[in-house]
This record gives structure tokens, sequence and C-alpha cells, in this order.
């Protein structure tokens, strides 16, 4: 536990010297989240929607976060370290090189778990935003959504035989989910044939299950996306597992 936490501090520091994740996990969600409560704060969802159009947003806006560290910060961090023979040092000494991996896992999601509490308390405050469904379901659909694309992630990081191959797979998969999912533009605002392809990305269906907990909805209406997360991190998990490169 003390290595943990050594390393841990010590990453943090360095991820936070490097700025990129307090850009895309930390303004960049926060200025959308501003952006729409200027534009459409306090405005019906649709019409005789007993919830504003933000609070229907909250939850897609707070996987921005996640996708960041996910999708593109976790397999870049894991090819560099293997690029740089970190990994491989690692494996020589009394600190397994899988700490040095959780680590990173925790650095991501304490930056995921920053932005969510950033954005509800600026919603809150300036724009009236309230979580209408229960914290409990929301917090749990998170960290289920937070697994799903962080083992994505892992995966990505541990099979691409070069960093210039993670950044380009991470990359592939980051931008489309960013803007195509419902993350920054909305859903209900893109056109059907555009819905359907954005239907096909997983974080779309992260965000369909944290809207329907942030509004209250049942969690029987939203059974497809949760099994179509657990599913996601049960097999890129085993992806990882098996194909992992250390060296």
């Amino acid at each position: 536990m003390r290595a943990f936490k050594a390393m841990l501090k010590n990453e943090m520091k360095l991820s936070l010297r490097g700025m990129d994740m307090v850009i895309f996990a930390i303004c960049a969600p926060l200025a959308v989240l501003v952006l729409l409560g200027v534009l459409y704060g306090g405005s019906p969802a649709f019409e005789g929607a007993g919830y504003t159009f933000l609070e229907q947003s909250f939850g897609a806006v707070s996987t921005i976060a996640i996708c960041a560290g996910g999708v593109m910060g976790l397999p870049l961090v894991i090819s560099d370290y293997r690029h740089k023979k970190i990994l491989k040092r690692f494996q020589v000494t009394p600190v397994s090189p899988g700490l040095l991996l959780a680590v990173q896992v925790c650095i991501y999601a304490i930056y995921a778990l920053a932005s969510l509490l950033l954005l509800y308390a600026v919603g809150a405050l300036f724009f009236g935003l309230r979580l209408r469904g229960s914290w409990g379901q929301f917090l749990g659909g998170y960290f289920l959504v937070m697994l799903s694309m962080f083992s994505i992630g892992m995966m990505v990081g541990g099979v691409a035989p070069n960093t210039k191959i993670a950044g380009i797979i991470a990359s592939a998969l980051y931008f489309p989910m960013l803007i195509l999912s419902g993350a920054t533009l909305p859903y209900e605002m893109m056109p059907r044939a555009l819905q359907r392809v954005s239907d096909l990305l997983p974080l779309t269906q992260g965000i369909k299950l944290l809207k329907a907990a942030a509004l209250g909805d049942p969690a029987s209406d939203v059974l497809v996306p949760i099994i179509v997360m657990a599913a996601l991190a049960l097999a890129c998990a085993g992806v990882s597992v098996r194909f992992f490169r250390w060296e």
C-alpha cells in the first residue's frame, strides 16, 4: 500500500504537469456543460417534459472525462511505458508492473470523478441542475461505464505493438465516440440517420444508461445498455489478460 501511494503521488504530479488530462477531462466537459447551460439550461427537454434540457444532457456530458481517460489516456501511457522499457524494468523490481498500471487506472478514475463533481456543482449553482434519479443508481451506472471504457483503453494499450499504432487506434475510437455518441452533440438533436450510426458506438449505450439514471427512469428501461457495458468490459478485459504485451 505504501508503494502504491508513493507511485500514485508521483504519477499524478507528472500527469498534472503535462496538463493534457486537465484540459480534456476537466476543462472540456465543463465548457460543454456551460455552453449547454447558457443556450438551453432552463428550457424543457421537449414540450411537456418535466425536466430541463441540461438535466437530460448531464449524464452524457459527464462521460467526456471517462472517454478522455479510458479511451485516449490509458492506451497512450501504457504503450509509452512499454516503449521506454519502464514496464520491463519493473518486472525485475519488488514492485510489479501491474501495480504501475493500477496506479494509472486510479489516476484516470480520479480525473473522471473530479470532473463529475465539478460539473454537478457548476450546473446546480448556475443553471438549476438537479439529479432527479437516485445518486446510487447514477454512480453505479457511472462506474460501469468507466469500467467499460477503461477496459477498452487497457486492451488497446496492451496489445498495440507500439506507441504510434496505439495512438492511431485510440484516436479512431475516441473522436467518433466523443462527437457522435451524444457526449458533446446531444443525441436527441441528431438526424435519425446519424442516431442509427451513434447507436453502434459503445459509449452511446453508456450515455443512455446514465441519462436514465439521472432522470430517475427505471433500470428495466436500460437493460440493453447495462448488458452491453458489462459484456464489453468482460470481453476487453479478457483480451487484455490474454494478449497484454509487457515488452
